[in-house]
This record gives C-alpha cells, sequence and structure tokens, in this order.
C-alpha cells in the first residue's frame, strides 16, 4: 500500500512539476520543451514501476520497468540484430522504394489526367487491405527472409505518400500558375520553381505517416513467417514463452526506432520549408 501511495505522489509532484515548467519564466524555451516531455515519462515510469509491485501485478501480466530494463541490458546483442532484420532492412528499405515510387508516379499522376482519375480511386480500394491478408501471401511470393516485410512496407506506404503528394502539386492558386505560364514556362519548370516548394509540407506529410506505417507493416508481416529474427519474431515468440520481459524490450527498440526515425524526418522537414507558415507558428 506504501507504494500505492508514492505512486499517487510522484503523480501529484510531476505534475506540478509539468506545470511550473509549461506557464513558468522558462516557458516557450527549448530546455523547457524538452523538460516536460521528460518530467512526464520519468513519472509515468515511476508510478508503473510503484504500482505494478505495490498491488502484486504478477510480471506474466505486465512486468516492471525494472524488469524491462534488465531484460533489455541483458539481450542487447540479440536486440540489435532483430532491430537491423526489422528496421534497417525490413522497414527502411521498403520505405526507400515505397516513397520513391510513390514520389515518381505522383509526377506523372499530376502530369497526365487519365491516370489521376483511372489510378487515384484504386488508393482507397488498396489502403483498405488488412495487413494480417496481404502480408502472408508476400510471404509466400517472396520468401521468409526481409524482401517480403519490405514488400509489405511498399504495399502500406505506397498510396498514402501518392495521394499526400498529388495533392500537395495541385496546391497552387491559379493567379500563380497563370503568372509562370505568362513567362512561357514549361512544365518542367513550373514544377520546379512553383509547384514542388508549394507540395513540400504535403509531401513530408506523407512521409511522417510512412514511418509508422512502414514500422507496424514491417514488424506486423514478421508474424507470418522470418528466419528467427526481427522484432515481430520475438514479440511473437516471447509471448508463446511467457517472456514479457523480452516482448515488452522488443516493444521498447520499435518505439525508439520509431521515434527517431519520425524525429529525422521532422528534423529535414524544418530545415527544407523553414519558409512555410507551419513552420513559424503560422505568422
Amino acid at each position: 500500500m506504501t507504494l500505492v501511495v508514492l505512486a499517487l505522489a510522484l503523480w501529484a509532484g510531476g505534475f506540478a512539476l509539468n506545470v511550473a515548467l509549461a506557464n513558468g519564466p522558462a516557458r516557450g524555451t527549448a530546455a523547457a520543451r524538452l523538460a516536460v516531455p521528460v518530467v512526464f515519462g520519468a513519472t509515468v515510469l515511476a508510478m508503473w514501476e510503484c504500482l505494478v509491485r505495490g498491488l502484486g501485478v504478477p510480471p506474466v501480466i505486465l512486468p516492471p520497468p525494472s524488469q524491462i530494463a534488465q531484460t533489455f541490458g541483458a539481450n542487447l546483442g540479440l536486440l540489435w540484430r532483430d532491430f537491423v532484420q526489422t528496421i534497417l532492412k525490413g522497414a527502411l528499405g521498403g520505405y526507400i522504394i515505397g516513397c520513391g515510387a510513390a514520389f515518381l508516379t505522383a509526377l506523372l499522376v499530376d502530369r497526365y489526367r487519365y491516370l489521376r482519375e483511372g489510378l487515384l480511386p484504386l488508393g482507397n480500394f488498396m489502403a483498405a487491405l488488412p495487413i494480417v491478408g496481404t502480408a502472408p501471401i508476400l510471404v509466400m511470393w517472396f520468401g521468409f527472409g526481409w524482401q517480403s516485410k519490405a514488400a509489405v512496407v511498399v504495399l502500406m506506404v505506397f498510396f498514402p505518400m501518392l495521394v499526400n503528394t498529388v495533392a500537395g502539386l495541385q496546391d497552387t492558386t491559379a493567379m500563380q500558375r497563370d503568372l509562370v505560364r505568362t513567362y512561357a514556362a514549361s512544365w518542367g519548370q513550373t514544377l520546379i520553381k512553383l509547384r514542388l516548394p508549394a507540395a513540400m509540407p504535403f509531401i513530408f506529410n506523407g512521409l511522417k505517416i510512412s514511418t509508422t506505417l512502414a514500422l507496424v507493416g514491417a514488424i506486423v508481416a514478421e508474424f507470418f513467417g522470418s528466419p528467427t529474427l526481427g522484432l515481430g519474431f520475438r514479440i511473437s515468440t516471447s509471448i508463446g514463452q511467457l517472456d514479457l520481459g523480452m516482448v515488452w524490450s522488443a516493444i521498447v527498440v520499435a518505439a525508439l526506432a520509431g521515434s527517431v526515425f519520425f524525429g529525422l524526418v521532422t528534423v529535414i522537414e524544418k530545415r527544407l520549408t523553414f519558409w512555410h507558415a507551419s513552420q513559424r507558428g503560422g505568422r
């Protein structure tokens, strides 16, 4: 019971500290923006530890963070190999191929009206396909290696990236298009000078959405066949062995990889679209 009371005290202390950071003299600074989520995350982990131990929750139901950290540290080599197999090969490979193909296809769709009217309606159909149905088929086609996981990722990221890019290429006003036509600009010149810069926020929106889809696709695809490596394989087999510490360790690796992946795309977006209103607080 003491640990439960301690958990409530930690919540109250963390809440008060976050309010002070968010509304104090340092609010809006980079240090405050970093400190608030760090304090929040540390508070959640501390409460988790206290509540699980204080309420006597069995480790097979929910292990405490200390046990997860111990398992994580004891299996760094194995988790690294799983990370390489799932993230660097399956997810990243499929992400690059899928987003690159979608971008090139978007240029063709924007150039030729019949493609826009014929291909884009298929996007909703393809996006509605369940991954648990398509993943086993692609595993049968491409084998149990990372190539089949990359194929699943390509299928998942292609149409979201395509739709966002096409929408971005069309996000110019009639006055802007008329202006470049008065200078006798070709389609290619209009694309490079006007339409691609205007489409950059949409393109990066598609890239950011695809980071999450790529990780989910690669991990879920490993449930249907994997060469004894990968985060999805590790989660599936560890659940069967009731090794919840390893399950949560694999989840931590996936969460960290996803956060870093999303953060890198966001940093690149800020560097390339610093001129856009969304990067200047809407001013």
